[in-house]
């Protein structure tokens, strides 16, 4: 597969990122060698490797919940773009 202008354009359009030109040729760039490298991995043979799953054995390490910082609901609400004294206000997305 070769990455083009049009390929860049749309993942950049499904990403929601806007690029100029030079962006776009840095990219082009950018993805061709990490698809040169995939190809050679895909050499490999792996056909005596167990797949990994995880990095570690350990088995549901779990650490103790810290509350580091708190935010009191003022403090919450004063970051919303809309509110009332008590809530978030979004857009309906639900219809009855």
């Amino acid at each position: 597969m070769t990455i083009d202008k049009e390929t860049v354009e749309k993942v950049a359009h499904l990403a929601r990122l806007e690029l100029n030109e030079t962006e776009k040729e840095e990219m082009i760039k950018d993805m061709s060698k990490i698809l040169d490298f995939m190809a050679k991995l895909n050499e490999l043979d792996t056909s005596g490797v167990e797949p990994l799953v995880y990095m570690s054995d350990d088995v549901n390490v779990l650490r103790e919940d810290e509350v580091k910082q708190r935010v009191t609901h003022e403090e919450a609400l004063e970051n919303a773009p809309k509110h009332d004294e008590n809530y978030f206000l979004v857009a309906k997305v639900i219809e009855k």
